[in-house]
């Protein structure tokens, strides 16, 4: 499988949305539409991807974070999205205020995403409430997904913290990015020793990088992601016209090999206000 990721503008301009959409239509299987990424404010998740289908992509993918909702606007978000049509939903913990343009904001993390994860999987098999009162209705009928950070410290507890979320009922799982392709493999073995490694879908995350100073920001400046210096290196070793090139290189290599790795469904493409290298990527690795 094959999703790819939208991120919404920090406007009201449904142009822009139009725009990406058109780009990653045909190439992907699902879209993912982020909520408020690195806490920036930008035009909501449910809005922009509605205008995203509207513009024929298909299999829209909700992502929703604890970080600006308690578990009342949270379940009624989950309401008002299914009764829109949407079928996934991407539970999250959300970026922290103090990486965005809002540090003063005040968070909210009434529940983790574990928590969210659970009670999405209440209302939709049970057909109750966190409150324990009954969805007098339809119930949502989410796919309920979240993401997973192989590459976090401390390593041993990863395998750990995915298992929670499926106890908790998560169907699929996207990755951090994925550039560590010894860890990525350790956090697998930790999976399958845990026997829950087919529990869950997964989809590995790729994110192509287009420059040195994009690695390095990435390397040095955004938590959980781990860029070893052998891609630094490899962008520094052609000229500054190749290096977008050569991340799409990369992240072509990455997907191969995934594809041959067992317990891996698919693969979650995040090409970061760079949709345009989406449909290259999937071209190239086949899928």
């Amino acid at each position: 499988a094959v999703t790819g990721e939208l991120g919404p503008p920090t406007s009201a301009d449904p142009e822009k949305v139009k725009k990406k959409a058109q780009i990653l239509k045909g190439s992907v299987d699902a879209f993912n539409v982020t909520d408020g990424q690195t806490a920036v404010a930008r035009m909501s998740s449910w809005a922009a991807g509605l205008i995203a289908k509207e513009a024929g992509l298909e299999n829209f993918i909700v992502q929703m974070t604890t970080r600006d909702r308690n578990r009342l606007a949270l379940q009624m978000d989950i309401l008002g999205v299914s009764a829109l049509g949407v079928n996934n939903v991407v539970c999250l913990s959300g970026d922290h205020v103090s990486f965005g343009n809002h540090p003063e904001a005040r968070t909210v993390y009434d529940l983790d995403s574990i928590n969210f994860i659970d009670m999405v999987k209440g209302m939709r098999d049970d057909g109750i409430f966190q409150s324990g009162d009954e969805i007098d209705g339809p119930r949502p009928n989410l796919f309920i997904g979240a993401a997973a950070n192989p590459f976090a410290y401390p390593l041993e507890v990863r395998p750990m913290r995915l298992e929670k979320k499926i106890n908790a009922g998560v169907d699929f799982i996207q990755t951090q990015c994925l550039y560590n392709m010894d860890k990525f493999e350790r956090w697998l073995d930790g999976l399958e020793e845990l026997g829950v490694l087919d529990e869950v879908y997964i989809l590995a995350g790729i994110t192509p990088i287009k420059s040195v100073g994009a690695a390095r920001y990435m390397q040095n400046n955004v938590p959980g992601i781990d860029v070893p210096d052998s891609v630094v290196d490899r962008l520094n070793g052609v000229s500054k016209e190749d290096r977008a090139q050569e991340g799409i290189d990369m992240a072509v290599e990455t997907i191969q090999k995934v594809k041959e790795m067992d317990g891996v469904d698919g693969v979650h493409i995040m090409a970061i206000e760079w949709e345009e290298a989406v449909p290259e990527i999937v071209d190239r690795a086949g899928l």
